[in-house]
């Protein structure tokens, strides 16, 4: 785990030099807040121009659990990551990329628990509708077939 963020962390690092040597070498003087505020400003934007168009293409084709799903498992993993880095920094525990794994691999389990029965449900109703569309469609044959008794 702690090498995985060291790793992460090199990367950002590395990034983050090369667009402050570019402020040096273009002479923009943009401060390291000025920076974070284009950067990650432009970061956001582009990931919104992305996301937005794929839930508006889910949620026309009432796939609102996709949308959620992503929602959730984006923010169990900042929670899993910042549990063990509390971790470390508490010193109340050990920090391990395991420990985060296991915890999202709960979440997919339990998560395949709730759609399992989610399908049952859904499954359950629908046969239900198609028996009832059956007999109502029966019942409206039977009267087409029987012409109506005269009485005499």
């Amino acid at each position: 785990m702690r090498e995985l963020l060291y790793d992460c962390v090199g990367i950002i690092a590395k990034i983050h030099d090369k667009i402050m040597q570019l402020n040096n070498t273009y002479e923009a003087n943009f401060s390291d807040k000025d920076l974070h505020f284009l950067v990650i400003g432009i970061l956001g934007m582009g990931m919104l121009f992305v996301i937005y168009p794929l839930f508006t293409y889910l949620a026309k084709r009432n796939h609102e659990m996709v949308i959620a799903w992503i929602y959730v498992f984006t923010v169990i993993v900042v929670i899993t990551f910042a549990i063990e880095i509390g971790q470390k920094v508490s010193n109340t525990g050990n920090m391990e990329f395991a420990d985060i794994m296991y915890g999202l691999v709960g979440f997919m389990a339990m998560f395949g628990v709730f759609i399992v029965m989610r399908a049952i449900y859904h499954g359950v109703i629908r046969l239900f509708k198609y028996i009832r569309k059956r007999m109502e469609e029966k019942a409206a044959g039977s009267e087409k077939q029987d012409p109506p008794q005269q009485e005499i």
